[in-house]
């Protein structure tokens, strides 16, 4: 039995079409997406279309239910109608790709079904045991093993701050847009950083209270001072109009550009920060109004649509649970928990290989300009 569930027509288009030639039609929607309708019709999340032409509920078809799988049509006898059903915003819809996963309810399933039971090594295990082991592979999964970054397209707002996403970990990598679309990486930076508190502090440096007891909080200066540093006078970043060689600012023209320079702070793509008090990432002054692309990893255990492993790494997941339900049980053999330690390596040794999709053509290709000679 094949395992795709969906027609072409559903995966590609979100309809799915018949040909009535009866008095009462049922039509059942095979989709991967459920119908759901209500007696208005701009609560459904799909339209009926007789011969091309709209219908409305609850005068040209009804529904029994909330969430159906099934519309009912009245046809005349002998007349031949395409009666076709098409899901309304692809957003919901769409799963373009899908099959490169495996649900990690398929996961749990599967593996009660393949690794536990009489005569088996594990032979009997709690749904909930298997739940907790599975989602904790793939956690630690997501944070290095599988492709699961996501990414946002944020400006920079005046404020020079942005809010970490809901699902954040930790971050991937961040880059401001230029007019062609081209990434240009954000560093972070230890110049410097965002103090966790900021107490108010009276003339002899002792921090003051409120009336419930509580430290009173101030605005934090080294915020406002990087804020609106020139980030010009750090990078080194200066041309021949800042140049003074009669003043004192005239050494910051070669600052950056001596031998021994910093690349650290001799680099114009600006440098972020992450205040971990108020949840934002900071940016530099020169950075305000950029278009950047935030790329980070989550937990893929957020949303549902994110818990779901692919195909290439599903025997790593079932030997990571197949160990952690192991492990934890007293009547199991020492050398029975190594070799699904073992196991479990290497099948996660085995997943990263195949996930890093290294191609072959690829590589030639970049290391066919290995070989040009140097012009001068």
């Amino acid at each position: 039995m094949g395992l795709l569930t969906e027609t072409n027509e559903q995966y590609y288009a979100g309809e799915q079409a018949i040909i009535a030639i009866a008095l009462q039609v049922n039509f059942t929607w095979t989709g991967d997406t459920t119908l759901v309708g209500t007696t208005a019709t701009s609560n459904t999340n799909f339209s009926v279309y007789v011969d091309n032409v709209i219908q409305v509920e609850g005068v040209d078809y009804n529904l029994s239910t909330t969430v159906v799988d099934r519309v009912e049509f009245g046809v005349a006898p002998g007349v031949s109608k395409v009666i076709k059903i098409k899901l309304l915003n692809p957003a919901l819809w769409a799963n373009y790709g899908s099959y490169e996963y495996i649900s990690l309810n398929e996961v749990i399933n599967n593996f009660l079904v393949a690794y536990v039971g009489e005569g088996k090594l594990i032979q009997s295990a709690k749904r909930t045991d298997v739940m907790f082991h599975a989602k904790r592979g793939l956690q630690e999964f997501s944070y290095d093993t599988l492709k699961s970054i996501k990414s946002q397209e944020l400006t920079i707002p005046p404020s020079l701050s942005v809010i970490i996403p809901q699902d954040y970990v930790n971050y991937v990598r961040m880059s401001w847009i230029d007019d062609y679309g081209v990434k240009h990486i954000i560093y972070p930076t230890t110049l410097t950083s965002n103090p966790y508190t900021v107490p108010v502090q009276d003339a002899l440096g002792i921090p003051t209270q409120d009336n419930l007891g509580d430290n009173l909080e101030g605005t934090s200066l080294t915020n406002e001072r990087w804020d609106t540093a020139n980030d010009n006078l750090i990078s080194g970043n200066l041309n021949y109009d800042n140049a003074n060689v009669y003043g004192w600012r005239w050494d910051r023209f070669v600052y950056g550009r001596r031998y021994g320079l910093n690349p650290e702070t001799s680099q114009r793509n600006g440098w972020f920060t992450i205040d971990e008090r108020e949840g934002k990432f900071s940016f530099s002054s020169d950075l305000a109004g950029q278009l950047i692309i935030l790329e980070y990893i989550s937990d893929g255990l957020s949303v549902d649509a994110d818990m779901k492993i692919p195909k290439m790494a599903e025997e790593a997941i079932y030997m990571h649970i197949a160990h952690g339900i192991l492990s934890t049980r007293r009547d199991i053999q020492e050398y029975v928990v190594r070799r699904f330690k073992k196991d479990r390596a290497a099948a996660l040794r085995n997943a990263k290989i195949r996930l890093s999709n290294i191609k072959l053509s690829e590589i030639t290709q970049v290391m066919r300009g290995k070989s040009k000679q140097i012009k001068h």
